[in-house]
């Protein structure tokens, strides 16, 4: 009966992990059995699969499957982790980029992969600009770590303090900036999709709407 390959890139960081992972079942295979004082006969006999299989996985000539897995794991007692060890995980830490600016604003990227949700400090300084609301597809959040925001969107035109947030759909005509009264710190979060969290704004004006 033929076996499975998978086709993946070997390139990939992801599909080297894997293959790394893989190839460690085999010994570590070996050395639970041995352990415990097993036989590749004994073994067969408590799993119900053949000495040959065995031998094949223990020498890495048969590629692991659950299937196989479990019933041997189940033989020595043993969790299933133990048995198929996991690949380790790399620094989580995003290392300091090298600021953008853009339009006066300086940007700090804050997510190491492109595409997908990007996040970015920014640090808009002292400024009073006319509004010039604009659209473009995605969703964005914004979050203010220090100073004060103004945001107009669509209808709605509100100030964000510090620890105040704001989401909404950039398919909304919007804009955001400093209200000229001092620098302002926030968090950007842009991204095709995600969960929306609902935060009120604090209106800039009498009778102003939320900026969710």
């Amino acid at each position: 009966m033929s076996e499975h390959k998978d086709h993946a890139d070997p390139g990939e960081p992801g599909d080297r992990d894997t293959e790394g992972v893989l190839a460690e079942v085999g010994p570590r295979l070996r050395r639970v059995r041995k352990e415990r004082g097993a036989t590749l006969a004994g073994l067969s006999t408590a799993t119900g699969i053949s000495v040959s299989t065995l031998s094949r996985l223990e020498s890495g000539l048969r590629k692991p499957s659950l299937e196989l897995l479990l019933p041997i794991a189940r033989a020595h007692q043993v969790p299933l982790d133990e048995l198929v060890g996991a690949p380790q995980v790399g620094d989580p830490r995003v290392r300091a980029a090298k600021p953008i600016v853009m339009h006066g604003r300086t940007h700090w990227p804050l997510t190491r992969q492109p595409g997908g949700l990007q996040a970015y400090k920014v640090l808009e300084p002292k400024r009073k600009d006319e509004p010039e609301p604009r659209t473009h597809e995605g969703y964005e959040w914004l979050y203010v770590l220090s100073g004060r925001l103004r945001l107009v969107l669509g209808e709605h035109d509100v100030v964000l303090g510090a620890g105040e947030a704001a989401e909404f759909d950039t398919r909304v005509p919007h804009w955001f900036g400093s209200t000229g009264e001092g620098p302002v710190e926030f968090l950007s979060l842009f991204g095709r999709q995600g969960e929306r969290m609902h935060v009120r704004a604090r209106p800039k004006r009498g009778g102003g709407g939320q900026g969710g």
